[in-house]
């Protein structure tokens, strides 16, 4: 699965981290940046180009990170086919999947330890969507929605 990873200087150090766990559990993975620290950077530069890569169905999963989540949240999901969430917690980040094929997670750099944010990835990553009649009810409504837009 080809994975996309993205920060800002609020995120800059916990997806430092992340990236080795990330490419030892065997995933194809691209850092959108930032490439280095850089205080004065802004989350929409590096979260803009992930969720557009997810939007087109060039890579399958995103992950950003900025201080709190919040403002990348928001961004990508201005991005046409991105369903990303806000998580702090792992059941979120598997059910997100399972039931919403949920492709994008954001996690607060300045708000979720390392050992929880590691545990929210692989809940994310290891989760498949079902499929079910009632999810892609629920999917389908969604996409109408962005045809509006």
């Amino acid at each position: 699965m080809k994975i996309g990873i993205a920060a800002d200087h609020g995120g800059f150090e916990l997806k430092e981290k992340l990236k080795p766990q990330i490419e030892k559990l065997g995933f194809e993975l691209t850092d959108f940046g930032a490439g280095a620290y850089e205080a004065s950077d802004d989350y929409p530069d590096f979260a803009i180009p992930l969720a557009k890569a997810v939007g087109a169905k060039k890579i399958e999963r995103g992950i950003v990170l900025c201080g709190s989540g919040v403002g990348a949240c928001f961004t990508v999901n201005k991005v046409k086919g991105v369903r990303a969430a806000l998580l702090t917690e792992t059941y979120s980040a598997h059910q997100g999947v399972e039931h919403d094929d949920m492709n994008i997670i954001c996690i607060g750099g300045r708000v979720v330890g390392d050992q929880l944010a590691w545990e929210i990835v692989q809940s994310f990553l290891q989760a498949n969507y079902s499929g079910e009649e009632r999810h892609e009810r629920r999917l389908a409504k969604v996409k109408e929605l962005e045809k509006e837009q």
